[in-house]
């Protein structure tokens, strides 16, 4: 079998992924997707030994790694680049291992397009990573603040205290990889993790999964892997110790090992390989993953499946699109405030506000969420709601107004609603500004 290093970097269109293969050209695609922040040189310890038996294709995420800064605002987006390069490649099935976002994309591969996918691996993963708030708050801070806060967090998030500090060149390289990243493809890459949410179709999956998850993970760790065991009909979960959230750079054999078995049990291909031949690029912009001290085995502990509860499936209504629609305005730390506090009095305003309001009226496509925060802050101004005008100044962060179009917007309600109006409004336009957009330490 000829070996060969394949690159797709160079004029890549908006609908498709920059990507590189490694190995047999005419053995099995092994597809190996990243993390948020992070490129395909998170991968490179797995490499040498996967390409072994597979062709392993790795791809970066727009605007990561030097690739073309096309953003995507949705997984299913993503998921449709990279079947859009696949398809381009001759690729028609392949097995899929996926980091957090990456794991995002073969989830929505296993619900969207089964078809494709042979064999499934979730790493550092979950049905709903968080809350639509957190990752919608950090899109907030980076387009105030830039991607430098994220960057210089970047190593807590991702590693161990002690593989950290041990290891002060990855720490340097992972800091280096997420400054380098392109802002709004960042921020579009939250808002595709804010608005993913498939708790309710796990019991769809149809493909042998494999879950794996570091035992300190903080961000996505064994609560959320346990979740996906249970709702995934076919799958088995391995905790890997002592690795945090980028357990396959932490941690690179016990991953390497977990992926080959199984891969090399729960997936017999019977397929064509990839076929294309493309261009090998000049120089990127990614760098590999520094050189490591030598690691002692880890051993891992591997937990059978469990039962799959069934979800019922709701009607649409204009409620259902309200509350999802007002959920990712306001957060859901506000809606679940309100919410808690509406009893038989408020109860029926209540669903009035979200069917009609949010429903009927914010859920209508005529208006850009941008606009629809413009009009709510003017309205609210010359109103004197104060109370409201504070939360919708947070919606407003979040739908993508920068403090400096917020500030224009009630400029210009300054002199349409009346000074006295607009100082009382930059009071507390100016306060919520502060908490949204400062880094937390």
């Amino acid at each position: 079998m000829r070996r060969e290093r394949v690159w797709g970097v160079s004029e890549t269109p908006p609908n498709t992924l920059q990507y590189r293969f490694d190995g047999p050209e005419d053995a099995p695609v092994l597809i190996l997707g990243p993390s948020l922040g992070t490129t395909w040189h998170m991968w490179d310890r797995q490499v040498p030994e996967l390409t072994n038996q597979w062709r392993v294709f790795r791809f970066d995420l727009p605007g990561h790694g030097g690739a073309p800064a096309h953003p995507a605002g949705s997984v299913a987006d993503l998921t449709a680049r990279l079947l859009t390069t696949l398809e381009s490649l001759g690729v028609q099935r392949f097995g899929y291992a996926g980091c957090a976002l990456g794991g995002a994309v073969g989830i929505e591969l296993a619900l969207r397009h089964p078809e494709r996918l042979a064999s499934l691996t979730l790493i550092a993963a979950s049905p709903r990573f968080g809350t639509a708030d957190e990752f919608r708050r950090r899109g907030v801070i980076v387009r105030t603040n830039g991607l430098d806060p994220i960057a210089r967090s970047a190593p807590e998030r991702w590693f161990t205290g002690g593989f950290a500090a041990a290891q002060p060149a990855i720490t340097e390289w992972a800091v280096q990889m997420v400054r380098t990243t392109d802002p709004g493809c960042y921020i579009a890459a939250c808002e595709a993790l804010a608005s993913f949410d498939v708790r309710a179709e796990l019991g769809s999956v149809g493909v042998p999964t494999l879950v794996l998850v570091g035992s300190e993970d903080q961000v996505t760790g064994p609560a959320e892997a346990r979740t996906l065991v249970a709702g995934i009909p076919d799958a088995r979960l391995a905790v890997v110790p002592g690795a945090s959230h980028l357990v396959p750079v932490e941690q690179p054999a016990a991953v390497t090992d977990l992926l080959v078995r199984h891969f090399s049990t729960a997936w017999q291909p019977a397929f064509e390989s990839a076929t294309g031949q493309i261009a090998l690029p000049a120089g990127a912009a990614a760098q590999p993953v520094p050189a490591a001290a030598p690691a002692q085995p880890v051993p891992v502990a591997e937990i059978a499946p469990a039962a799959v509860p069934q979800q019922p499936q709701g009607r649409p209504d204009p409620y259902d699109a309200g509350i999802k629609v007002r959920r990712e305005v306001l957060g859901d730390a506000h809606v679940d405030r309100v919410l808690a506090q509406t009893d038989a009095f408020s109860g029926d305003f209540q669903e009035l506000v979200t069917r009609y309001a949010w429903g009927e009226v914010w859920d209508r496509p005529g208006l850009d969420r941008r606009t629809r925060s413009c009009i709510t802050l003017t309205a609210l101004v010359a109103g004197g709601h104060l109370e409201e005008l504070a939360f919708h100044t947070r919606a407003a962060l979040r739908n993508g107004l920068t403090p400096a179009e917020i500030k224009e917007v009630l400029l210009q309600a300054a002199v349409y609603c009346g000074v006295p109006a607009a100082n009382r409004a930059f009071r507390v336009a100016q306060q919520v500004v502060r908490e949204e957009t400062t880094p937390q330490e």
